[in-house]
């Protein structure tokens, strides 16, 4: 289960990305998350999925 708290849940999603996963969609899938949720709580606080390198930014 992720955190609902969109700093605290930057921090964990890009922590796992870099140290387990290769992908948005590999962590999602994992997790059971739903990627599109994921992209939208962190979109609200100005990240976006940088694809190439594998983070949000």
């Amino acid at each position: 289960m992720l955190p609902k708290d969109p700093y605290i849940l930057l921090s964990v999603v890009n922590t796992k990305l870099r140290d387990q996963y290769q992908s948005l969609e590999d962590l999602c899938e994992d997790l059971q998350a739903d990627a599109g949720a994921v992209q939208e709580a962190l979109a609200a606080i100005g990240y976006h999925y940088d694809p190439e390198g594998n983070r949000f930014a």
